[in-house]
């Protein structure tokens, strides 16, 4: 029995350094293909839509209700002590500086993971990845980076998106179930937030989407069993890189904390 489950672990083991050096092989190939000709720019424009443009709903109902429920939350707690004056404050920067970024970047993992993954995996599936690289066309160039980019670029402005539109939530219930100004809230939230912290939480969607991107772009080039594998594909895509998310946040709060806050 034991001998059994030490062969468990290596070839779990074993499994998961495989998948790490692939990873890091298609991240280098992307590095290496990126600054070469042809550049796809409409191909990314295409990805910006589908990745920036059709996620505003999601992200608007997402930093919306959030920051409806953080206010809620907040208020009716501290209104026992009585601190719902400083609920402006608090939820505010946590919008600004974890919820929006994470919560908005996880929805997008689930949607846009999904999508590239399934997308690449169907395509891997039914042959059209060989017969771009047949056509003498790099695939990397061609369906990786242009979604990659296009990541790059909608999942910051989405998370931005989502900072005002949380704080426009709390507003709300700020104004009709707690009893503040309006004035006083807006006064407080200007006071509170500065620019620092808007960066702080914009730069960590950059590492998002990369995670996001270039997690959908692996699982989907690698897919194996035909339509299932596409299935299995696209489910380890959304939770890697949810988990890298979640994993990443913890690191790169205490980074910015140590390069921002000093």
């Amino acid at each position: 029995m034991i001998a059994d489950f030490a062969t468990s672990i290596g070839a779990r083991m074993l499994t998961v350094a495989r998948a790490t050096g692939s990873y890091g092989l298609l991240f280098s190939s992307v590095i290496r293909e990126f600054p070469k000709r042809p550049f796809y720019f409409k191909l990314t424009v295409e990805q910006i839509y589908h990745i920036g443009i059709k996620s505003i709903g999601i992200v608007f109902v997402t930093a919306f209700s959030t920051g409806m429920v953080m206010a809620l939350q907040f208020g009716l707690g501290l209104e026992k002590f009585g601190g719902k004056l400083y609920v402006p404050k608090i939820v505010s920067l946590s919008i600004v500086r974890e919820i929006a970024p994470v919560f908005c970047s996880l929805m997008l993992a689930a949607r846009v993971g999904a999508g590239i993954a399934s997308e690449l995996g169907s395509m891997t599936v039914t042959q059209q990845i060989d017969a771009i690289r047949a056509l003498g066309t790099s695939p990397i160039k061609r369906v990786v980076i242009p979604r990659i980019l296009a990541c790059l670029i909608a999942v910051p402005l989405l998370a931005a998106i989502g900072n005002f539109i949380g704080i426009a939530g709390a507003l709300i219930v700020g104004v009709s179930e707690l009893g503040l100004d309006p004035m006083f809230f807006v006064q407080k939230v200007l006071t509170t937030v500065v620019i620092t912290d808007f960066v702080t939480g914009c730069l960590k969607t950059f590492f998002f989407a990369f995670f996001i991107s270039v997690t959908s772009c692996y699982f989907g080039l690698n897919v194996k069993g035909g339509t299932q594998g596409v299935g299995n594909a696209t489910r380890a895509a959304v939770v890697t890189s949810s988990i890298m998310i979640l994993i990443g946040d913890f690191f790169l709060t205490k980074a910015f904390f140590l390069m921002f806050e000093k």
